[in-house]
């Protein structure tokens, strides 16, 4: 099949890698490029990168309300568009040029989590599945009839990074899947259902906050969701300190404190147990600012810890 390709960063160079091996790609939309790192430089795409070693003519509008990008759309005939994770919304003019439609990969089983972040959504939820979906897409946003799905467990110890790049993997072969059957005409779309629909916003920079008076089995999910982006956090002396790594403890039968949540209570071997709203915080691997992550064992080595506060 004859497709072109809109996508941005990691999460989808496993469906272009797998169309450029099956499929003829016409070409690749992906973001301008955007500053970048400490030294805030121009950085290109995961998307674009892998288009311009391929050879693959590329487009980075800053917007798809054009005529210069239908215009260009239309030139690469493709009798699809596949969208994986691209980050601009297809106006209706641009949906209609291909013959058999656009074709999104969603990493959630639709309707549940549609929207910017499902992944870190169903992580935080406690969910304890979630799968990809490859779907038509139409003019909502993520409403569009299923093609066909499949499902993963999310395990105790995946971060939103591990199960971004699971659900990737399992996104391109579905993909490949689908467009076969799209070809053939063995596939038919089915519509969404209008129960269970929950909408997965874009995280923000304030949810990285921790609250400790909450459950130890939120937070833990909070930390699990957010690594490697935009990483949970807490303040310790005044200064941020980022935690990568941590797991629920439930405190002790019957045991009760009369000190306030986000007190670490004690250094535990390769742990610091922090109290929460309920139950205890095994924190294991924590970042300062500017510095590199590091075990807590390390963290922990000449400082006096136990009965400080984390805020």
């Amino acid at each position: 099949m004859r497709v072109a390709f809109a996508g941005t960063p990691q999460f989808a160079l496993p469906a272009l890698e797998a169309l450029l091996a099956h499929h003829t790609v016409a070409g690749v939309l992906t973001q301008p490029d955007r500053p970048s790192g400490r030294g805030r430089l121009l950085t290109s795409s995961p998307v674009k990168e892998l288009a311009q070693s391929r050879g693959v003519p590329l487009l980075q509008p800053p917007t798809l309300r054009s005529d210069a990008v239908r215009a260009q759309l239309a030139a690469w005939a493709p009798e699809a568009l596949v969208v994986v994770a691209y980050g601009l919304i297809l106006p209706p003019e641009l949906l209609k040029i291909p013959r058999a439609g656009c074709v999104n990969v969603h990493a959630s089983l639709l309707p549940r989590w549609r929207g910017a972040a499902p992944v870190q959504r169903a992580i935080l939820a406690g969910d304890a599945e979630t799968g990809v979906s490859i779907m038509l897409m139409d003019e909502g946003l993520d409403t569009g009839p299923v093609l066909l799905e499949r499902r993963h467990t999310i395990a105790r110890r995946d971060t939103g990074g591990s199960l971004l790049q699971a659900l990737s993997r399992l996104g391109a072969t579905a993909l490949l899947e689908a467009l076969e059957g799209l070809s053939a005409g063995t596939l038919r779309p089915r519509a969404q259902s209008s129960e269970g629909v929950t909408h997965a916003a874009k995280i923000t920079k304030a949810e990285a906050r921790i609250d400790w008076s909450r459950d130890a089995g939120d937070i833990e999910r909070q930390v699990r969701a957010f690594n490697p982006l935009p990483m949970a956090e807490a303040r310790l002396g005044g200064e941020q300190l980022r935690i990568l790594s941590a797991q629920a403890v439930d405190s002790p039968s019957g045991a009760r404190s009369d000190q306030e949540p986000g007190t670490i209570k004690e250094v535990s071997g390769n742990s610091l147990l922090v109290l929460c709203g309920n139950g205890l915080l095994a924190i294991d691997e924590v970042q300062r600012a500017g510095r590199r992550p590091v075990a807590v064992r390390d963290f922990a080595h000449g400082q006096s810890l136990k009965g400080e506060r984390l805020g």
